[in-house]
């Protein structure tokens, strides 16, 4: 699938998907990679070295810094694919230094699939 580099970088691994947006900012713990928002449908589960995979953010400015918090932690997601990164996001991936590409048909992508993400050429490759 080709779509939009927002942050270069390679990255492969197992894909964890959200069909909702995600707010890093309370809604993932940047200590320990874990989803903590309630009701969220990744509500427990870990992103550390995934492929994290939801349609956009959400929520607080804050979250660029959640996602830099996770790098810096080594609890972050090894890429991101988004269907429109908005510039929370954005922000994010870039200072963290994060692969993502965005204008993805997410929908194609499972939990569990194995992805290879070259986001220097907004390429996302299911194996």
């Amino acid at each position: 699938m080709n779509g939009r580099t927002i942050s270069p970088g390679k990255a492969e691994g197992e894909a964890i998907v959200s069909p909702e947006p995600i707010g890093f900012y309370g809604g993932i713990d940047a200590k320990t990679g874990i989803v903590i928002e309630k009701g969220h449908p990744l509500e427990g589960e870990c992103v550390t070295d995934k492929i994290l995979v939801f349609p956009c953010g959400k929520g607080s400015t804050v979250g660029s810094y959640v996602i830099y918090g996770l790098k810096k932690n080594n609890v972050g997601p090894a890429g991101i694919i988004n269907k429109e990164t908005e510039t929370i996001v954005a922000t994010g991936v870039i200072l963290a230094g994060i692969p993502c590409v965005d204008q993805i048909d997410i929908e194609k992508i499972k939990n569990g699939d194995r992805v290879v993400l070259d986001a220097d050429k907004g390429l996302v490759e299911i194996k």
